[in-house]
């Protein structure tokens, strides 16, 4: 009777609240709306579909969504991927999937410990509290730890507080490298890193549909913020998905693409982190560096963000390249 209820409530939302009006944080607010009427799913795969998030980062405009949230259809179940930063964007995301399938989501996977890509796990836990959740350990020792709140704190006040009324729902289930589950037809094979784009990422192989979701690792068309990151840890693991048999990348941000993503942002990368080092063997400080760097880097040129973040990326590269010579 719950889910019927749910199902009933989600098909009677009026389809109002857009982007356009940014007033309305009311708790209230059940449903971002936006979604329901202007970012439909898109099929890339046989059994994949993607919400393409906005590449803005004005939360408060987009209500706090920005992520590319996914779902997979097998046989008799769905798989969620990443279902965005709050408990709205994850309602909005079940009532498309209920637009297209019947079938019950049984599972949900967080690429890694960044609110925008697992706050709305709440709405699936909400649809079946016996949903399975699965994140690397890390993620879930972090947000044991208190970083999911911190998380929630933070899209909170970024969205103007259009995200009230989310919970922190984490997961319960911890991954381990190259395992494979198998959910009916569909099999997801797990990548850990290390330390990527965090301390906490998975990449997640569909292996019959060739397609990999790379969470932030890798992006299309948008520098994000790698405060946290490891360009080592990037590139290596990038390298290794690049071995693998896939034809469709859905990134964290920005367009699904193909595997030739993979190569664009290990070669960004990679360029960043060289020339640092080679500029800091001419001798020169931090502050000198930002123009050589953008004009040397061809992957990343207009790429949304760049100029604005790469003075902090060469600083992470400045720190690892000395760290690297202790």
């Amino acid at each position: 009777m719950r889910k019927l209820l749910t199902t009933l409530f989600f098909l009677t939302i009026p389809l109002t609240q857009g982007f356009s009006d940014t007033t309305n944080t009311s708790p209230t607010i059940k449903v971002h709306q936006a979604i329901l009427s202007d970012y439909k799913p898109q099929k890339v795969s046989e059994h994949t579909y993607v919400i393409h998030g906005p590449m803005r980062s004005d939360l408060k405009k987009t209500q706090g969504f920005v992520n590319n949230p996914a779902f997979i259809i097998s046989d008799k179940s769905v798989i969620v991927i990443d279902p965005g930063s709050s408990v709205q964007i994850g309602r909005a995301l079940l009532y498309h999937i209920k637009k297209i399938t019947n079938n019950p989501i049984t599972h949900v996977f967080n690429t890694h410990i960044h609110g925008d890509h697992w706050l709305g796990n709440h709405a699936f836990f909400e649809n079946n509290p016996d949903v399975k959740i699965f994140a690397h350990p890390e993620m879930l020792k972090q947000a044991k730890d208190g970083i999911a709140q911190q998380w929630l704190d933070t899209f909170m006040s970024a969205s103007g507080g259009a995200i009230k009324g989310t919970e922190t729902v984490l997961p319960t289930i911890t991954l381990t490298d190259q395992q494979i589950i198998k959910v009916d037809n569909i099999s997801i094979k797990t990548h850990l890193a290390d330390w990527a784009h965090t301390k906490t990422d998975v990449m997640l192989e569909v292996i019959e549909d060739k397609l990999l979701f790379t969470g932030d690792i890798v992006n299309n068309k948008r520098i994000v913020p790698f405060n946290d990151g490891s360009f080592k840890g990037s590139i290596d693991i990038i390298s290794k998905a690049m071995k693998l048999d896939i034809k469709t990348v859905v990134p964290g941000h920005g367009a699904m693409a193909s595997s030739e993503l993979l190569t664009t942002y290990k070669t960004g990368l990679e360029s960043i982190y060289e020339t640092t080092r080679k500029l800091i063997d001419e001798g020169l400080e931090p502050y000198e560096m930002k123009s050589k760097v953008l004009a040397s880097n061809t992957a990343f040129k207009n790429w949304m963000g760049f100029e604005d973040e790469v003075g902090r990326y060469l600083s992470l590269a400045v720190l690892e390249i000395e760290q690297e010579e202790f």
